[in-house]
């Protein structure tokens, strides 16, 4: 029977924060990335989006069919973000990935490239004078940055014989594969 305690011990802080992301991040950024591919110029110029599409347009002064290929780039980034968080959602669903730490590495993609979104669209907001996309955009770093910094202070996950609770058998099997002089 699982009991609460063993939980506890099963999920590891980071895990259980980038989940916490991804249910935030995989319905938000998908629903702002459909909205671009549906309509690219409207989608382009909502809240979430307007500070790189002012930098887009204003700045870079791209023409009417190089704004709307700089909004499907922007939509592709979104949505590959999201697949990183989803892939992440699956291997957490397996107990021994989870233990082991097999499910840091797309945590880690998706945290750094969603921070680059973030980082870049809360720079061109500040130089826009758009205050309410200059807060989304630092909040959302500041998540994605508290998540990593969790998942570096954390340190490397055990290794399945070690989570297993078998230490004796992993100290054994180390010494077996040591060559012998």
């Amino acid at each position: 029977m699982v009991t609460v305690r063993n939980m506890v011990k099963n999920w590891r802080l980071s895990s259980f924060n980038g989940a916490l992301l991804a249910g935030y991040f995989v319905p938000v950024w998908t629903i702002i990335a459909f909205r671009i591919m549906l309509s690219p110029v409207h989608g382009l110029f909502e809240r979430p989006n307007v500070s790189i599409a002012l930098f887009v347009s204003d700045t870079l002064q791209l023409s009417a069919m190089g704004t709307v290929r700089a909004a499907w780039l922007l939509a592709l980034a979104r949505l590959t973000v999201v697949a990183f968080f989803m892939i992440f959602a699956l291997l957490i669903s397996v107990p021994r990935l989870r233990k082991a730490g097999g499910c840091d590495e797309a945590l880690g993609i998706a945290l750094f490239l969603g921070s680059l979104i973030s980082f870049v669209s809360m720079v061109l907001a500040a130089q826009a004078h758009e205050i309410e996309a200059l807060r989304l955009h630092a909040t959302e770093l500041m998540l994605l940055l508290g998540t990593a910094i969790v998942l570096l202070v954390e340190g490397p996950a055990q290794t399945a014989a070690l989570a297993s609770g078998a230490p004796g058998q992993s100290l054994a099997a180390e010494r077996q594969a040591l060559p012998t002089p």
